[in-house]
């Protein structure tokens, strides 16, 4: 595969925007039925309605899952990243409803060199929006990429 980006590409205060995912009820399912997370908020209807929130909720790590994969989706770092160093900060700030509407804005924040002059780290805060614009999640995300030599 020919390198089309670098990291070197990426300036702090850079910010990407996603395109846009409804979550339905299928994301809901099908996330518990892969992570055996069928915690009653989020999968049965007549608890969660007794809650504050009044409604089931999507999960959380599945926001999280659905961020990581709507910034990939975009082509923002294309093949220009090695690998996931790590995820720090991250908040949930407001619920995420089955119908929500959920997108990603993110920030170049910080970047590093190493000890080889090909690889270098970044970190990029993840904002994830609901469709009023309130953010809902926001996480630091650190990635090693190639670099131009």
């Amino acid at each position: 595969m020919t390198q089309k980006k670098y990291g070197d590409e990426f300036k702090i205060g850079d910010v990407y925007k996603t395109a846009a995912i409804t979550m339905t009820e299928t994301h809901v399912v099908n996330w518990a039925g892969l992570t055996m997370d069928f915690y009653p908020l989020h999968m049965d209807k007549e608890y969660a309605a007794k809650t504050p929130f009044g409604e089931r909720l999507v999960h959380g790590p599945l926001i999280f899952g659905v961020a990581v994969g709507l910034v990939s989706m975009a082509g923002i770092g294309g093949v220009a990243a090695i690998a996931w160093l790590g995820t720090e900060n991250m908040k949930m700030l407001q619920p995420v409803k089955i119908g929500d509407t959920v997108r990603v804005e993110v920030e170049v924040m910080e970047q590093h060199q190493t000890r080889k002059p090909e690889q270098g780290v970044q970190m990029w805060r993840y904002t994830v929006k609901n469709q009023r614009d309130e953010d809902v999640m926001v996480f630091d995300y650190t990635m090693m990429f190639h670099m131009r030599t």
